[in-house]
């Protein structure tokens, strides 16, 4: 596995990460990767399966937050409408989102077959990013075969920065990438756990902050003209028991992590964030007409909130410290956090300047 932030004595605020300090902390959630890296193509496809079991016959109760509408996602607006999700969700890129979609259908009628479960309809997420300065994006790289083969590969244990979705993605003008973290919270006397994962492309770099310090300031002449566009995928797993009320509130608090990164939420720059819960699934089916479920009480959402802005902070900035220095189809290198900025770090903990 390759280095990430805390590897590097960096540890972001004050709360209790998981095991992995990944989105796979919250039990059942597993991911997957294809990534293409050709001499054309710096590109492919991240798939997040919430469950183990099937997801469509037992709904997991989901919510959406669109800070930054610049995007081209596919399956949100049920998502939002009905509170469920039905499906795994893919990362991908921008002019690939069709055929991730197309492949996520069929995936999801092969699986209703196998438990005899007639599929008439069914609401596949797939969300993006717009990795053209790598890749040479109008090839359409991905296909049925890479996708079947990111949710084959899914595990706890996952590759983090320049791979799957991430492979050409760029993040405050440095090289970005899936990044991950999760964080345990203490409520009424139980644990829980909520995980963060991020498809990075976003941000200026003379923007980036890394635990309060102005890092970007120092590395500006890096990519002087970049701008605060591209594009940031979150993903929210969590076992709390919530509504997906809740979760939308969960999600809101995503831009706090990115805030907190140095993002502005720029004009150009897609910024959606996905979130789940393991706990209060939704039977698919006409009986019982009425169910029961827990609900965290309002007043509780204190430290989860704040949770989700710290693994979201952290996950951005695992995505960067993880990836390597790539460079794109046409001779464009977007160089690695690590190259440019951690290696050179002394032994110091959090002092970063």
């Amino acid at each position: 596995m390759k280095r990430r932030l805390r590897d590097y004595g960096i540890a972001i605020g004050t709360g209790k990460p998981g095991p992995r300090n990944k989105i796979t902390d919250v039990a059942g959630v597993t991911v997957g990767h294809c990534t293409i890296d050709t001499e054309r193509n710096k590109t492919g496809v991240t798939v997040i399966m919430p469950c183990r079991d099937n997801p469509f016959s037992r709904k997991l109760t989901a919510g959406v937050c669109i800070q930054n509408g610049f995007g081209k996602s596919q399956g949100l607006v049920q998502v939002e409408e009905l509170g469920t999700l039905e499906t795994p969700i893919a990362l991908t890129n921008t002019l690939n989102v069709g055929i991730v979609h197309d492949t996520m259908v069929e995936y999801m009628l092969e699986v209703g077959k196998k438990d005899g479960i007639k599929i008439t309809s069914v609401n596949p997420v797939v969300g993006e990013c717009n990795d053209s300065v790598l890749n040479d994006i109008s090839c359409r790289a991905v296909g049925r075969e890479e996708v079947m083969a990111a949710i084959k590969g899914a595990g706890e244990d996952f590759e983090e920065g320049d791979v799957g979705a991430g492979k050409g993605t760029v993040c405050f003008g440095l090289k970005g990438g899936i990044g991950s973290s999760s964080r345990v919270v203490s409520l009424g006397g139980r644990d829980y756990t909520i995980g963060a994962l991020v498809q990075s492309n976003f941000g200026s770099t003379k923007n980036l902050v890394i635990d309060h310090m102005p890092v970007g300031r120092q590395l500006a002449d890096i990519e002087p003209v970049c701008v605060d566009r591209g594009s940031i995928m979150v993903i929210l797993a969590a076992d709390l028991p919530v509504t997906d009320r809740q979760l939308k509130r969960m999600c809101r608090r995503g831009a706090v992590g990115l805030a907190r990164c140095g993002s502005y939420l720029g004009h150009g720059s897609g910024d959606i964030v996905i979130g789940f819960t393991t706990a209060n699934r939704v039977e698919t089916g006409k009986e019982p007409a009425v169910f029961s479920v827990e609900v965290l009480k309002e007043e509780l959402m204190d430290p989860v909130f704040e949770a989700v802005a710290e693994a979201v902070e952290e996950a951005v900035l695992n995505s960067l410290a993880a990836a390597s220095t790539v460079t794109g189809y046409d001779g464009t290198v977007k160089y690695s956090l690590t190259d440019v900025y951690l290696s050179k770090l002394p032994s110091t903990g959090n002092n970063l300047l």
